[in-house]
């Protein structure tokens, strides 16, 4: 089912992104970045059950290899070292972070889709960012 998702993507909105950043530790200088940043993504499949997400931007290019519900070991954009697992459920792709400030915390991020636009929504505590991508031709 994660075939839907496939494909490329472009960044068409994204709404409380510096909030969410802020809540999760990101510095000023990354946070001004991010915001300017509109990510084209591109998720591929392999045929030994491998998904890729490659986003990329006019600052940075990161990509992630992973099998779902596998922990693996992942740098942010902001060069947090997180702990990462991607699942898939009632269509959505998930994303939790586990990460130390001071303390362990975890974020999650969902991907779900309606027709050709994908909703991206990143939960840190009761902060919420929600980014919109459009799946291209």
């Amino acid at each position: 089912m994660v075939e839907q998702f496939v494909g490329k993507w472009k960044m068409t909105s994204s709404d409380n992104f510096d909030e969410y950043m802020k809540a999760v530790g990101a510095g000023f200088a990354s946070r001004q970045m991010a915001n300017l940043a509109k990510p084209s993504l591109t998720i591929a499949l392999d045929d030994q059950g491998f998904i890729s997400m490659k986003a990329v931007t006019t600052f940075k290019t990161l990509e992630i290899k992973f099998k779902l519900d596998e922990e693996f070991d992942e740098t942010t954009a902001d060069d947090r070292k997180v702990k990462t697992v991607m699942s898939l459920a009632d269509g959505k792709l998930f994303q939790t972070q586990t990460f130390s400030l001071s303390l362990s915390l975890s974020l999650s991020l969902s991907l779900s889709l309606l027709f050709s636009i994908s909703v991206q929504k990143c939960t840190m505590d009761d902060v919420v960012a929600i980014r919109t991508y459009e799946k291209d031709a």
